[in-house]
């Protein structure tokens, strides 16, 4: 098995302190898995989890990264990010995570399966690195 980190990012509800119109979460957990397709679905099945729990949406963005160095660790959080934004969630993720300029492959297909019922899964995935 191999480590790889996979970041997925999900839009919260928003609250009465919010100064801007949305509030997303990216979030970036590790997984242990044989290649980067099955952490991805790991992380997307996850999050659908987390988000439906939470009351929160995923965005559809899951991007993932082979580590160089194999960590045991299997579908821990370590690293949340918050950021308020008056974009909606198709023009965020473009303006911050799809610019057009990123180095990745795209996965060839999603798994449906591992998702909760009536979420869609993003197949933007960075080339893992040997």
């Amino acid at each position: 098995m191999n480590s790889f980190a996979v970041r997925c990012v999900i839009e919260i509800p928003k609250e009465e302190f919010n100064t801007l119109a949305h509030l997303y979460e990216e979030r970036i957990t590790v997984w242990l898995a044989a290649d980067i397709d099955e952490a991805i679905d790991k992380a997307i099945a996850e999050v659908g989890g987390y988000s439906m729990k939470n009351n929160f949406s995923y965005t559809g963005l899951s991007q993932g990264y082979q580590m160089y160095s194999q960590v045991d660790l299997d579908g821990v959080e370590v690293f949340s990010l918050l950021r308020e934004s008056d974009l909606p969630p198709e023009e965020y993720l473009d303006t911050f995570f799809s610019t057009g300029s990123e180095r990745q492959a795209n996965k060839k297909k999603a798994n449906k399966t591992s998702l909760p019922a009536g979420m869609n899964p993003t197949t933007s995935t960075p080339t893992a690195l040997p």
